[in-house]
């Protein structure tokens, strides 16, 4: 079973994803800012990353960075689940490391799709 870390500072959303992510049989790790999943991303080594970008103490794009840049965390799958949705908002995400760009609302059809196509079994 894949583990998938969820970063998410709005409770409501971070409950949301974990609820399609647990129904479709991953195990779910919860985080509700950056700092607190880099740790969490280092001690319990989750096999997929699904973040926001716009948290408190670390923002979704500095967690992208700083997982690539550590050896241990440097091959984690991330898939960026965010409001902002403008073209250089993606650009600038994949640029810092993110797998996918899933813009803000999502079907549960769409977060689960994310997460099967970065997968690694």
């Amino acid at each position: 079973m894949l583990t998938i870390l969820v970063v998410e500072d709005t409770p409501s959303t971070r409950d949301l994803i974990c609820n399609y992510l647990r129904k479709s049989g991953y195990q779910v790790v919860e985080a509700n800012n950056g700092k607190d999943a880099l740790i969490k991303a280092l001690n319990q080594k989750p096999d997929i990353v699904v973040t926001d970008v716009i948290m408190p103490e670390m923002n979704g794009f500095e967690l992208c960075r700083s997982l690539k840049k550590n050896p241990v965390t440097q091959n984690l799958p991330i898939v960026l689940c965010t409001s902002k949705n403008q073209n250089i908002d993606r650009m600038w995400g994949m640029k810092q490391g993110a797998n996918i760009y899933l813009t803000k609302p999502f079907t549960e059809e769409q977060i689960i799709q994310a997460v099967k196509s970065v997968a690694v079994n």
